[in-house]
């Protein structure tokens, strides 16, 4: 079932995100004191009182502006609108009525969806009321006065608000893969979301740094729910100034965090920089899985070597990423663009895998019978005892060791290699932790300590 879509409209720097931020029960929106830091669309999930619905918040609406970004951000706040159960234009009672607000009052009233208006920015209760007076020339019915920053009157406008959802039922959890969108500036993020999405949800622009917030939206695919972020690209840190990029970076790296698998999207004609490198360090430290994500392929010159010479370059530049499938793609034509559906269910089910003790086991004694473990010059000898899984997501095993130092960092590589040719783990990657004599007996000490207790 899903909940009823309340967008949030104004013109640009009248606090809607910060409304956002106020009513969301995660507060994701970029809020920043510079007029024109939402973009996109952005859905949150919002409730009150007995209703849930989602709230979507808009970029500025300017209607006498056709230069830059500004006619794509107005196409995204009209489709807000077409796809709303309700809305709340805010505008802002210490400018006191505008231009702009006239212009989109009239637009509004056009229009067949019930719209509450919200006076923001009065921070006192006395002097909200005669603020908000001025604003009934708008013809949409009662302002209402309320802050934002400081949540008076909210309440009152949540409650006015809710008479246009309806009631909750209950609603049935549906198990979602969370597919987060990364990579440097440009490279073509917001148009292979869009892809994905089947829909125009994204601002598309050559213009470096677009994108600024992270965007969530969950669609259905072959009866498979998905969570896509689209998220800001990430540039050198030593680039970056304070300020909407610096905040749209962290965005990015929450999405990673939250993510289950992780779209790496590299540009075709930039092949692998340095800031790739980075990135995807940065998602493996996560613990994320990985799918690497080739783009513009269409605008390569290419014969039939050409590709698995790329394969060749992108494994060699990310050898420490060599479990991660690479697919080729062109988010501009569609070109092997729902293939990446597959691969994300198959990373997010070896990210989410358990194996049995027996089986690990059973992968370590046949790694010990083809190599043995180093011995040191003073001829004493890695042992390992056995071998267990005690987390997923990523897969975490633990190997029981006489001492952890015998193990050279070469033999270390050697038995992750024999745990993912005997058992897979494609796309993500996989922790071992290697635990001596002293830490077992510590372990075994505190948990009968406990059990005393």
């Amino acid at each position: 079932m899903s909940l009823p879509i309340v967008a949030i409209i104004g013109r640009p720097n009248v606090g809607k995100s910060t409304l956002v931020n106020r009513l969301a029960k995660d507060k994701q929106a970029i809020v920043h004191d510079e007029p024109g830091i939402t973009r996109d669309r952005t859905y949150q999930p919002a409730f009150w009182q007995d209703r849930d619905f989602t709230i979507v918040d808009t970029g500025g609406l300017v209607f006498d502006d056709d230069t830059e970004l500004i006619p794509q951000i107005r196409e995204q706040t009209m489709l807000a609108l077409n796809e709303a159960t309700a809305a709340i234009f805010i505008v802002d009672g210490q400018v006191g009525v505008t231009t702009g607000d006239m212009e989109i009052a009239s637009w509004l009233r056009q229009q067949s969806v019930p719209v509450l208006l919200g006076v923001n920015k009065c921070e006192s209760v006395a002097t909200g009321l005669v603020q908000a007076t001025e604003f009934w020339e708008l013809g949409l019915g009662e302002p209402l006065p309320f802050s934002a920053i400081h949540g008076n009157g909210t309440g009152e406008l949540l409650d006015l608000l809710i008479e246009y959802l309806p009631p909750t039922t209950e609603i049935e959890e549906i198990p979602e893969i969370k597919v987060a969108i990364v990579g440097r500036p440009n490279v073509g993020k917001s148009s292979l979301f869009n892809n994905l999405t089947g829909e125009n949800r994204c601002i598309v622009s050559p213009i470096s740094g677009t994108t600024r917030d992270a965007i969530d939206t969950v669609i259905e695919h072959d009866g498979q729910v998905y969570r896509l972020i689209d998220t800001a690209g990430i540039r050198k840190k030593k680039n970056v100034e304070y300020g909407v990029e610096f905040f749209g970076i962290n965005r990015s790296f929450r999405a990673i965090h939250r993510s289950d698998v992780v779209l790496l999207v590299i540009d075709a004609l930039d092949e692998v920089t340095d800031q790739d490198l980075k990135l995807a360090a940065r998602v493996i430290e996560e613990g994320r899985a990985v799918i690497l994500v080739v783009n513009k392929w269409d605008a390569v010159d290419k014969d039939s070597y050409t590709i698995y010479e790329y394969t060749k370059l992108i494994k060699d530049r990310l050898y420490y990423m060599d479990w991660a499938e690479i697919l080729f793609v062109s988010a501009k034509t569609g070109q092997r663009v729902p293939k990446i559906f597959d691969l994300i269910k198959t990373a997010a089910t070896e990210h989410r895998r358990r194996v049995t003790t027996a089986v690990i086991n059973e992968v370590i004694q046949e790694a010990i019978s083809w190599q043995s473990p180093p011995t040191t010059r003073q001829g004493k000898q890695g042992k390992i005892y056995y071998g267990t899984q005690v987390t997923t997501a990523p897969p975490a095993i633990a190997l029981f060791v006489n001492d952890p130092q015998r193990f050279t960092e070469n033999y270390r590589r050697y038995i992750e290699g024999q745990f993912r040719k005997q058992l897979g783990f494609i796309g993500t990657p996989i922790r071992l932790f290697w635990k001596g004599k002293k830490v077992r007996e510590a372990e075994r000490e505190t948990a009968n300590r406990a059990t005393k207790v």
